[in-house]
């Protein structure tokens, strides 16, 4: 696909100076240049500037915040030559703050630092995605991915002993027995399934009312992107897959994983879904997709923007998938 790394979170090039993670020297180096910059999350969300066009706000190393986090960092890379880390506030606890609304399938709340203009605020990186620039997005979801998986890796897969981050935030030590642990991705292959003029969707239980998106499921040990495909749609909706292409691929740090879209020809049409897996699915012609992604469709809404399922779909109907 000639365009595929235009999908969010894709293309933003980032020099990620993995030769600097090994090199305490370097590593020091780097928190004490000048022109270091950090970015902040708060319990997986990142602080943004509020305006239109938004972005993410770097601040220097020597920020009085910074206090408030103990010594840990990830070291993210070099952008135009200059160090840039993430740091987490996640020990901070807002005023008034009400757990129950966070961490919906899209969390609408904004947390304000003191420490930070009106208009600086955290926020849901699947609610904001769109709004910034491939760079900013890219460094959001690289460091909200790395501090997710260290959250959820704290002790050592091997002796069960509490682990030592190491190696610029890229990998976990254990102090007891010396093993090497390394943050994971989890493949999911995500499908464009077509039927003639037609393209398979579905929803899963919980999403919001109306809203439909590609088929998708991880990839199980063993396997190859393209038996992934054929399983996952057969076992979701009982359709048969024949031949299957790749087509791109997107982070997806919520929490951990890597979308494969791919595209597939349905060699059967008719559905049985299990109900344990999705909700409903359904096909949906070329003409009627039209009409859902103008918003015009009465019972229908588009993938979300910023998901690789929105951009697959929006190049199916542009022609533009090869």
């Amino acid at each position: 696909m000639r365009h595929a790394e235009s999908v969010t979170f894709g293309g933003s090039g980032l020099d990620r100076a993995a030769e600097v993670r090994g090199d305490p020297c370097a590593l020091e180096a780097a928190r004490r240049d000048p022109d270091a910059r950090t970015i902040l999350l708060w319990r997986g969300k990142v602080l943004i500037v509020r305006t239109r066009p938004a972005h993410v706000l770097q601040v220097p190393l020597g920020h009085p915040v910074l206090t408030e986090v103990d010594t840990r960092s990830i070291f993210l890379g070099r952008e135009d030559g200059a160090p840039r880390f993430a740091h987490d506030l996640s020990a901070w606890e807002p005023e008034d703050l009400d757990e129950g609304l966070l961490g919906g399938f899209l969390d609408p709340t904004e947390q304000h630092h003191p420490a930070f203009d009106q208009i600086e605020v955290f926020v849901e990186l699947r609610r904001i995605m769109t709004w910034l620039t491939p760079r900013d997005a890219e460094l959001a979801a690289t460091a909200k991915a790395i501090f997710g998986w260290h959250q959820s890796h704290r002790f050592c897969s091997k002796c069960g002993a509490a682990s030592e981050v190491t190696q610029g935030g890229w990998q976990s030590t254990c102090p007891a027995c010396g093993a090497h642990h390394f943050p994971r991705t989890d493949p999911v292959v995500i499908m464009l399934i077509t039927h003639g003029n037609s393209v398979l969707m579905g929803r899963s239980p919980g999403w919001p009312e109306g809203m439909y998106s590609l088929l998708a499921g991880f990839v199980e040990p063993g396997e190859t992107l393209e038996a992934a495909v054929r399983r996952e749609v057969f076992e979701e909706a009982g359709v048969t897959v024949g031949a299957v292409d790749y087509l791109a691929s997107q982070p997806w740090p919520f929490p951990a994983s890597l979308m494969f879209g791919c595209r597939g020809q349905a060699t059967s049409k008719e559905i049985i879904i299990d109900p344990t897996e999705i909700e409903d699915a359904m096909w949906v012609t070329r003409e009627d997709m039209m009409t859902i992604f103008a918003g015009d469709h009465p019972t229908v809404l588009p993938a979300r923007k910023g998901a690789i399922a929105h951009f697959l779909i929006e190049n199916w109907l542009a022609d533009t998938l090869d």
